[in-house]
């Protein structure tokens, strides 16, 4: 079983890895799901399913955000003035999330999971291209941005770049700075956010062997045996390909994936 949850979470990190690189969203759009699907087959308890898809994909998204951080900053993507005033604020956002998280049952994280993907890649879906209308905002806007999106993004699972990507293009960044500053504070949600899950879950006694509070760590390791090779990939591709009809087809995907989460 051990070796059978690694091949097929080896698998997962393959995808999860490469669209971290291409799009900055880190890759708990892919992984949360899937876990889903497989933690019930493994003997979780439904209880703990999503606590621990959320808090397995987060710890996965240290490791490719720190990958894909290191290409975009070679590629100099990553306004650092804007990115570090993202981070600090939220990293208090994604400790106050896993905080809320650990109080939430497993059905409701579902559902916030759901609809709040459903909006995301409606979004990506109908929007062809986000022009530059706006100079980026006051510092206190910025941070307030920083917050808000580290709380929901640690509730999802997620890096946070399905969030700041369209939100920094819009406010004048170019796409590649989006998706680079998108992947460095990915990093800092993933870090944080990780790191409350495994406090929170310390005292649960329904968790399986080879957890780390509420992390899964069989299905870590395989992501991240493939995810930090294939983020670099997908930054070099991120150069080449039309991104916004990648981005279109990846949310009707996950339109489909929310659907059949909720039936």
């Amino acid at each position: 079983m051990f070796i059978s949850v690694l091949l097929v979470c080896a698998a997962l990190g393959c995808l999860a890895g490469f669209l971290a690189g291409l799009l900055g969203i880190g890759g708990g759009l892919v992984i949360v799901p899937a876990l889903v699907y497989l933690l019930p087959s493994l003997g979780f308890s439904p209880e703990v399913v999503m606590p621990v898809a959320i808090a397995t994909s987060l710890a996965s998204i240290v490791f490719t955000s720190a990958s894909g951080t290191f290409a975009h900053h070679k590629n100099n993507n990553i306004p650092w003035v804007v990115a570090k005033q993202l981070m600090v604020m939220m990293a208090i956002g994604v400790l106050f999330g896993a905080y809320i998280a650990d109080s939430l049952s497993s059905e409701l994280l579902t559902y916030i999971f759901a609809i709040a993907v459903s909006i995301l890649a409606s979004y990506m879906l109908f929007s062809v291209r986000i022009e530059k209308s706006k100079p980026l905002p006051s510092h206190w806007v910025i941070k307030s941005i920083g917050l808000g999106t580290g709380y929901i993004s640690c509730l999802m699972g997620i890096s946070g770049g399905a969030i700041l990507v369209p939100v920094l293009t819009y406010f004048s960044l170019s796409l590649r700075q989006a998706i680079g500053t998108a992947t460095v504070c990915g990093f800092v949600v993933a870090l944080f956010g990780a790191t409350g899950f495994i406090i929170t879950g310390l005292d649960q006694t329904n968790l399986p062997s080879w957890s780390l509070g509420y992390i899964y760590l069989p299905a870590l390791f395989g992501i991240i045996s493939t995810s930090s090779l294939l983020a670099p990939f997908g930054v070099k591709m991120a150069g080449k390909l039309p991104v916004r009809y990648i981005k279109r087809i990846f949310s009707g995907f996950l339109i489909l994936v929310v659907i059949k989460m909720i039936l």
